[in-house]
């Protein structure tokens, strides 16, 4: 039983960080705080504000991991869903001609498998049952 509670103190223990950190850097981007965005190059604007929903998303997910709590999977749903939506939005913007950076493409498609492994670990560890 220690085991279980163990590894989803864990689980939530790198969601958070995971969460800040992404928070961090996206929101430095977007308000231009410590010079971060220069740093960026051609980054995508809604890319950027996708990943601070995300961000977002995974905090309030952490308090729901905490609490074994069924709603977590459906909020990690959606935040995978906000990638999916920004990197569909991000092939459109390629075809119009829009910059960007290309290993914008690659942290997408990490960032998107990312979050449906924290989907899928987060319905195993709550295993539906509600408090």
């Amino acid at each position: 039983m220690k085991l279980k509670t163990g590894f989803r103190y864990a689980f939530a223990l790198i969601l958070t960080a995971f969460g800040l950190i992404t928070l961090f850097l996206s929101s430095s981007v977007v308000f231009d705080l410590f010079g971060i965005r220069a740093k960026e190059g051609n980054y995508v604007l809604f890319v950027v504000i996708a990943n601070m929903i995300s961000s977002i998303l995974y905090l309030l997910a952490v308090y729901g991991i905490i609490l074994k709590k069924i709603w977590t999977t459906k909020i990690l749903s959606i935040s995978a869903g906000v990638l999916i939506i920004a990197f569909i939005g991000l092939f459109v913007h390629i075809n119009i001609g829009g910059i960007y950076e290309t290993k914008t493409i690659g942290a997408m498609v990490f960032r998107i498998l990312l979050t449906l492994g924290f989907t899928i670990s987060a319905h195993f560890i709550i295993k539906k049952t509600e408090k």
